[in-house]
């Protein structure tokens, strides 16, 4: 079973209001494909092009404020959340309910620029694990589920959505350490050989 993780980002959010229809809209990229991200010391991650398509096609997807399941700006299902995935990444425009103070709240935060940061939370399907040479790793996702985009204060990763991934982390460590020892005694076998 998969753990849902978040992926966080300072973006270019920008406000858009078109004051005849009084209607308001929040857009810009909430995922940025083929970006290396700094999970923790030694730990990175990136999201290949593509690896949404089939999940927003298919899945409703909300939007949030902070990730706030309590301030829902929009969604897919309810034609409020306008996704494209393109090369560069996933790009959204919601469109803010105006008589909802949270929600008008969350555009003057950004309109206002208090408010850069973006954050999608998703349950990753399919990944390739690359051990560098230096020690740390990168995990790919190539397939996910996308649950939620979200504006967000801060962006950078929550602890509790990156204790997987120290897990995970930890264990290839201790892996590759026991394979690398296992290496040179072999090595090590092996020069004692040509000695004799």
């Amino acid at each position: 079973m998969t753990e849902k993780r978040r992926m966080a980002f300072t973006s270019q959010l920008k406000t858009r209001a078109v004051e005849e229809n009084n209607e308001a809209y929040i857009e810009g990229y909430f995922v940025v494909y083929n970006s290396e991200t700094e999970l923790f010391d030694g730990a990175f991650e990136e999201i290949q092009a593509g690896a949404l398509d089939e999940s927003i096609a298919n899945n409703n997807v909300v939007a949030l404020d902070n990730h706030d399941t309590r301030i829902v700006l929009g969604s897919t299902d309810s034609q409020t959340v306008e996704l494209k995935s393109d090369e560069k990444g996933l790009w959204a425009r919601i469109k803010i309910d105006l008589e909802d103070p949270n929600a008008k709240s969350a555009y003057q935060k950004v309109k206002n620029g208090l408010v850069t940061g973006c954050s999608f939370g998703f349950n990753p399907l399919e990944e390739t694990t690359e051990n560098r040479a230096d020690g740390s790793i990168k995990w790919v996702v190539t397939k996910a589920e996308i649950l939620e985009i979200s504006t967000t204060v801060f962006p950078a990763y929550k602890d509790t959505n990156v204790e997987a991934r120290h897990k995970q982390f930890d264990e290839l460590s201790t892996r590759n350490k026991q394979r690398n020892l296992q290496t040179r005694k072999q090595q090590l076998k092996e020069r004692i050989k040509q000695w004799h």
